[in-house]
């Protein structure tokens, strides 16, 4: 591939995944000069009707990507990051992750949580989402759904759910944020580790084409998704797991708080850690390793 060629950028071909993987296109465009274009590419988590959480989550929107990328039918992909399984996959480079978006979970419906009736239907996906959820309100009715944003939506719209929770940047990328009712603040709600976060990758050793990319590239953003992603894998838990973590880099420290929860909401650890966005990783794994000592453990496995 010569330098005018456009680059082939892999992505998810539902409307979330292409509208985030077009602003990185645009944005790779204004900073360096080149073409990109977009190919669609169908993933078992696009097709499956199981729930994610039988999958054991991690990874399933995710293969398909890597196996274009290894193949060289594209030059790159774009992922939401919570979606990357913990372990690196030495055939692929995590080449920049651009500036985070809004990290915050959102509940779509007309009423904020508080104000649901007792027994109302929300809808979610995630036991993370579930487990935190209950600790806030255990007198709701929590149910699984799958499907894009749209088909989730249109559930509250025709009264089959009172109401549902999706994570607020892929509300904003494709414009529905005005269906939100509550934004949950971290003190009420830790999100997914890396939520809100893209994951730009490509092949292995394409020194040339990773040095292009890296100027999509946010340190911050960077360090604190990787203290995150540390909690989870020091953890052993997957994306189906009632874990959340969220750290940000104020200044010179990297600040780090991360909880898990068990699925009935009546019992959590929750730990907070400081220290240099240099040692994101080191700060991820002692703050899980201290969680593991008071039984995080366990509390996943109840």
């Amino acid at each position: 591939m010569n330098d005018t060629d456009p680059l082939r950028l892999g992505t998810r071909r539902s409307l979330m995944a292409t509208t985030q993987s077009q602003m990185v296109a645009d944005r790779l465009t204004e900073l360096t000069g080149r073409a990109v274009e977009l190919v669609g590419v169908t993933t078992f988590g696009d097709v499956t009707k199981a729930q994610l959480t039988q999958l054991g989550g991690t990874g399933v929107f995710v293969s398909a990507l890597r196996d274009k990328l290894i193949e060289g039918e594209i030059d790159f992909a774009v992922h939401s990051l919570k979606d990357l399984p913990t372990a690196p996959d030495p055939k692929v480079t995590l080449v920049a992750t651009p500036t985070r978006h809004d990290y915050r979970d959102a509940l779509v419906g007309d009423a904020k949580l508080a104000d649901l009736p007792a027994g109302a239907k929300v809808g979610t996906g995630s036991p993370r989402r579930v487990a935190q959820l209950r600790m806030l309100r255990p007198d709701l009715d929590y149910v699984p759904i799958r499907g894009n944003a749209d088909t989730r939506i249109a559930k509250v719209q025709a009264g089959e759910l009172d109401a549902i929770v999706l994570a607020a940047a892929g509300l904003a990328r494709i414009g529905r944020t005005s269906e939100i009712s509550q934004l949950f603040e971290v003190e009420e709600m830790l999100p997914a580790p890396g939520q809100g976060s893209l994951a730009v990758e490509c092949r292995a050793g394409r020194a040339d084409l990773a040095e292009l990319l890296g100027v999509l590239d946010d340190p911050a953003t960077r360090a604190a998704v990787a203290a995150e992603r540390s909690v989870l894998a020091t953890l052993e838990a997957g994306c189906a797991a009632p874990v959340g973590a969220f750290a940000v880099v104020a200044g010179h420290t990297l600040n780090l708080t991360a909880v898990v929860v068990a699925l009935d909401g009546r019992r959590a650890i929750r730990k907070s850690a400081a220290g240099p966005p240099s040692g994101a990783v080191e700060l991820g794994r002692d703050l899980a390793t201290a969680m593991v000592a008071e039984g995080a453990g366990m509390l996943m496995g109840e």
